[in-house]
């Protein structure tokens, strides 16, 4: 791994079809400059329309060789997940690239249109359901990945098994870090069976350290020390890149910043032993698929 590693270095994508959700502001925005930079068609796959468009217009204004289309994405509401998957699939026969961005930071005790939690529901039960509605396209693009955003947050998340909406104790950050967590256990979880199944996909992860993003709006703490400490979100979106675009990437890698997984260039990192239980993985699987209805069939991705 080149240590310091930038977009620059990203091969070219032209022909590829990428997916960014949270694609309207931060490193979603970044991920999605970048890579229509590179030639690529990304999908920003956003909650507010007008914001997207907005941001969209601001990538255009770049004149990338590639190009960017919006589309409606609720992650907070599974009937918008499979709406979406629904129309991502009339108009696009292959996925190279799926980048599971969008999440939410440190809200007041909120709930999805389901009833779950809204960091565990859209951080991780939305993007769960998306990555199994698109499987089969994705494992009949050669060379797809699926990405997964978590964040260092995952080192003290639990998964509350007899309380995932977390009704009896909720704290913003309890929440987060259980969501952050719940990605890299889906992320192995996924790569594990991907490979079981004889398929091509690789599933990794990422996080960008400290950058200075709108996830972090909910906690005034944090962003008076952004000014500090923080880095930029192009800086912050280089291990997202490097772990969809680098060809030296395996399934499972997880990268983040290289100082003190804070801030720099991006390099491989090692996350919680807690995120490689695999007993736990698997049950959260199981629970994610009964509260999402969405089933993963690997067989069809052939």
């Amino acid at each position: 791994m080149t240590t310091s590693w930038t977009e620059d270095h990203m091969p070219d994508q032209t022909g590829r079809v990428a997916i960014v959700t949270g694609a309207n502001s931060g490193i979603g925005w970044e991920a999605a400059r970048a890579l229509a930079s590179k030639g690529a068609t990304v999908i920003m796959a956003c909650r507010s329309i007008a914001n997207a468009h907005l941001a969209a217009d601001r990538i255009q204004a770049l004149k990338p060789s590639g190009k960017v289309v919006v589309m409606a994405l609720d992650l907070g509401d599974l009937a918008s997940v499979r709406a979406f998957a629904t129309a991502f699939r009339q108009n696009y026969p292959r996925l190279d690239l799926l980048i599971n961005n969008a999440g939410v930071a440190h809200p007041p005790y909120g709930k999805t249109v389901q009833g779950f939690e809204q960091q565990f529901g859209t951080n991780h039960l939305g993007h769960f359901a998306l990555t199994g509605l698109l499987l089969d396209l994705l494992g009949a693009t050669p060379g797809a990945r699926i990405v997964t955003v978590s964040s260092i947050s995952h080192r003290s998340g639990v998964i509350h098994f007899d309380d995932l909406n977390l009704e009896r104790n909720y704290k913003p950050s309890l929440g987060y870090a259980q969501s952050k967590l719940a990605n890299l256990l889906f992320t192995y979880e996924l790569q594990r069976r991907l490979v079981a199944a004889g398929q091509s996909t690789l599933a990794v992860a990422a996080h960008p350290g400290w950058s200075a993003t709108n996830a972090l709006r909910h906690s005034n703490f944090m962003r008076h020390l952004n000014p500090m400490f923080a880095q930029p979100p192009k800086m912050g979106v280089l291990p997202t890149l490097y772990a969809a675009t680098a060809p030296d990437v395996r399934g499972s890698d997880y990268f983040g910043p290289s100082l003190l997984e804070l801030r720099g260039f991006p390099k491989k990192v090692e996350s919680s032993p807690r995120s490689h239980d695999e007993a736990a993985a698997r049950r959260l699987w199981t629970v994610s698929e009964e509260l999402t209805q969405v089933r993963f069939e690997f067989e069809d991705s052939f």
